[in-house]
């Protein structure tokens, strides 16, 4: 197996850790009656699984990638994470203190669906893109829902954020094993 392909398989490993982990988590966001309630427990499961899954694919394919950790990139990487949990953070507190607690989701929501725009071109991967533009699109959703209904804005955003990183989590794990 090439260098490669083995760093691909190692960086969709390290994809589908994060995002099921972070899936998980938006799917428990949501205060939901049953069966939604059902529904977001299968898929913080599921979550779970792939974040189990895309794990082990890391670990196999840890040390093989052929060259050594790119330091600026690792800097960088850290930088756009950095900034998204300060501003997420912040925000969240302003919002509080705003007594708009109930907005939270859809801020950091939508920080989380910005921040892929930067992690696109540094992870080499053009998809991240969409993800970030479909998140971006919950986000403002949920602000609409939570606004002009009595569906709440959490239950929007978690159940959306939920679904679409648990998606690209997969996926990640199966282009990982697709022949090259």
């Amino acid at each position: 197996m090439s260098t490669q392909v083995t760093s691909s398989r190692h960086q969709a490993g390290l994809t589908a850790l994060y995002l099921g982990i972070f899936a998980m988590v938006w799917f428990s966001v949501p205060a939901a009656e049953q069966p939604l309630r059902a529904l977001l427990v299968v898929g913080s499961l599921a979550a779970l699984l792939t974040a189990v899954l895309g794990g082990m694919l890391s670990a196999r394919t840890r040390g093989t990638s052929g060259g050594p950790r790119n330091r600026a990139t690792d800097r960088r990487y850290l930088l756009i994470v950095i900034v998204e949990f300060v501003a997420a953070g912040l925000g969240a507190a302003v919002l509080v203190a705003a007594g708009w607690s109930a907005y939270v989701p859809v801020l950091v929501c939508l920080i989380v669906g910005l921040h892929f725009f930067p992690l696109a071109p540094l992870l080499a991967d053009p998809l991240l893109r969409p993800l970030g533009v479909a998140l971006c699109v919950v986000a403002a959703a949920g602000l609409v829902v939570g606004l002009a209904s009595a569906v709440s804005a959490g239950l929007v955003i978690g159940t959306g954020a939920g679904v679409l990183l648990l998606g690209y989590a997969v996926q990640s794990l199966v282009r990982a094993h697709r022949p090259v």
